[in-house]
């Protein structure tokens, strides 16, 4: 069985970005695949700095690039904050490459963007994509921006734009097949 975590790059109250995540796992889920959400804020890192010593490095850090090496796929959703990903996603992978443990080298990695504006997170997802392939990571072909996030989801937290919905059971399939 696929086994596949979810994150949001976003930790926010009624984030977008976490609804995504949520619903793609529920589809995951129905597609048969072992598949969780990963919540970021109960892994919390202080600003990465390499000066740390040891004793101060955060062990949740370490906790999180295990989960991230034995999963077959990771599924992100990002919003975007100035034209890029959030400084926690940034963060958060700045902090799981550091352990050395090839996190980003063993899984297959989805990325997403759930963006208020008409350009769904285009910039976002460009430079996920990039931070990503520098630390090893194996990207999906296909990236899923999802725009005008306040009125993307229906009641039942389904995706409305038929053609959007379409894009993310493309990237489904991609994460349950694309093997490293």
């Amino acid at each position: 069985m696929t086994k596949i975590l979810a994150i949001s790059g976003s930790i926010r109250n009624d984030s977008y970005n976490a609804q995504l995540a949520h619903m793609m796992v529920r589809h995951l889920r129905e597609r048969g695949a072992d598949a969780a959400y990963l919540d970021l804020a109960n892994f919390d890192m202080p600003l990465f700095n390499e000066d740390l010593p040891a004793e101060q490095q955060p062990a949740c850090a370490l906790k999180l690039a295990n989960l991230l090496a034995n999963t077959d796929a990771v599924f992100i959703a990002s919003p975007e904050y100035n034209g890029s990903l959030t400084p926690l996603l940034k963060n958060t992978i700045d902090w799981v490459h550091h352990q050395k443990l090839g996190a980003f080298s063993k899984a297959t990695f989805g990325i997403a963007s759930v963006s208020s504006g008409a350009l769904a997170g285009i910039m976002a997802l460009s430079h996920l994509r990039d931070v990503l392939s520098k630390v090893g990571a194996l990207i999906a072909p296909t990236a899923l921006g999802v725009g005008m996030a306040a009125d993307a989801f229906d009641d039942k937290g389904e995706l409305c734009d038929q053609r959007v919905a379409a894009r993310a059971q493309a990237l489904l399939h991609e994460l349950i097949t694309i093997k490293r």
